[in-house]
């Protein structure tokens, strides 16, 4: 019954924005971004805080007008700073933060803007990446792993904010192509060509993105560090196909194919993989 609901309230939505379209197209194209970039999961309290991050050492940063949420676990000379993905926020590394402590690392995370404790209601790959490079120049990471669209904003920024920093990269099930996400999202709302039309329109406009040219894979081309990129094949979230676009791009990267973790990745052997690639 749910998903009955839930089908004919986005259908709903599309149809109105639809219509929009046609009388107040700007309104339509505002509205439109606004569905896409407004995260409906992730979003934590003090009070409903996970274990794993009530154990952290927490504080909170600034970036303009927002506030965005930093933890920090561990002492070790080596410091790996953890991304996380649409719709979540740290908690979701709980698994993977044992197998980095037994390894002696000082580990890193944020919560994305609009997730987590962090401020705002807007998501977008170009303000997390300011975020992260925020840590990355007070706190000096040797590595960066990113999971999902948190792996997409790794590679756009080691693409956009080359540093000497950084020593290698992890991306786990991330999304390539902007243009994608775009049609996949207009798909699910039914929204019409000349929606979508305007849509890139809003990106370019107020970001100076080019929709076709927002792309993990062209991203990669420009990375040298090593990296190790994994996907699964039974990702019904991000298609595998999204991964070897970035793989066939990132020249210094290892490509890992998995089976039966999904979208969430989370696996012992994997981690060990992850372990051992960061070691070197």
């Amino acid at each position: 019954m749910q998903k009955v609901l839930t089908y004919i309230l986005t259908k709903s939505i599309g149809l109105y924005i639809n219509l929009l379209g046609y009388i107040a197209p700007k309104k339509a194209s505002t509205l439109a971004y606004k569905y896409f970039s407004t995260p409906r999961d992730g979003r934590l309290t003090q009070e409903q805080l996970p274990d794993i991050l009530k154990e952290a050492e927490a504080e909170m940063l600034t970036h303009d007008q927002f506030l965005f949420q930093m933890y920090k676990w561990g002492d070790g000379e080596k410091k790996v700073l953890l991304v996380h993905g649409w719709e979540s926020n740290a908690s979701r590394w709980e698994l993977f933060i044992p197998y980095l402590l037994k390894d002696n690392y000082t580990i890193i995370a944020l919560d994305a803007p609009a997730h987590g404790l962090s401020s705002g209601h807007e998501f977008n790959i170009p303000r997390y990446a300011e975020f992260i490079d925020i840590i990355v120049r007070s706190l000096k990471p040797d590595y960066l792993i990113g999971h999902s669209v948190g792996g997409a904003t790794a590679l756009y920024y080691q693409s956009h904010y080359p540093n000497q920093i950084i020593q290698k990269m992890v991306v786990l099930g991330a999304p390539s192509d902007l243009n994608t996400l775009l049609t996949n999202y207009a798909g699910l709302l039914s929204l019409n060509s000349n929606v979508f039309v305007m849509l890139k329109k809003h990106f370019f406009e107020h970001f100076k993105i080019k929709i076709d040219e927002f792309s993990g894979s062209l991203f990669a081309k420009k990375i040298t560090i090593p990296g190790f990129l994994a996907h699964d094949k039974d990702d019904e979230v991000v298609s595998y196909k999204e991964g070897k676009k970035i793989a066939a791009a990132w020249q210094n990267a290892q490509f890992v194919t998995t089976t039966g973790l999904g979208h969430s990745m989370h696996d012992d052997r994997l981690y060990n993989q992850i372990c051992m690639f960061l070691k070197g």
